[in-house]
């Protein structure tokens, strides 16, 4: 136990750092579909929150510890699905040489990178960008880089929130203390203390 923290807390954040691994390679990579990784920030967050808790078979104690636990693991978890979720973004993003099957028209004339990003979103929503201003490449890059910043704030925050209920979850319906265990652990405790 740390002054602030169960040590269970700091397992589960470890915890943690695999779900959202796990979640971003599943539904960012692998079958890319954005939206479930969204979808899954509330849950993953009520999960390790409960189970920072649990971990620390927390049966007693105050409030206090039980949401700073939640809060931890929620916002480690969080985090690095922020993280992740930016660093796939990145790879797209950089890595983009303009390429699409022949049934979308054969690959783009692009310079790789951020031109070939914004040559895709100019086809999907030119009236948007003209709108906001997008003209070039350029323009589009920090457009383009505050939206996925504020989607990553989005998932950090919702991951966390989620965490800090499932403390709350966990606080409400925990196991209670066990009086027959408690008197034997101290009996236990008084004995092994030098005389």
């Amino acid at each position: 136990m740390t002054r602030f923290l169960d040590r269970g807390a700091i397992v589960a954040a470890y915890v943690g750092i695999g779900m959202a691994v796990t979640t971003a390679i599943s539904f960012l990579l692998v079958i890319p579909i954005e939206p479930i990784f969204w979808l899954l920030a509330v849950p993953s967050g009520l999960l390790i929150g409960y189970y920072a808790n649990q971990r620390s078979d927390r049966r007693a104690g105050p409030w206090a510890r039980i949401v700073a636990n939640a809060t931890y693991a929620g916002l480690v978890t969080g985090l690095t699905m922020a993280v992740l979720l930016l660093a796939v973004k990145a790879l797209f993003f950089f890595g983009d040489n303009g390429y699409r099957g022949a049934d979308l028209g054969g690959s783009l004339t692009c310079g790789g990178g951020a031109d070939c990003v914004y040559q895709r979103y100019r086809e999907d929503s030119a009236a948007e960008l003209a709108a906001a201003g997008i003209t070039d490449a350029a323009s589009f890059g920090g457009y383009y880089w505050r939206g996925q910043g504020a989607s990553a704030g989005t998932i950090l925050v919702l991951t966390l929130l989620g965490g800090i209920g499932g403390g709350v979850l966990y606080g409400t319906f925990r196991p209670k203390a066990d009086p027959k265990q408690d008197r034997a652990s101290a009996a236990n405790a008084g004995t092994s203390l030098p005389g």
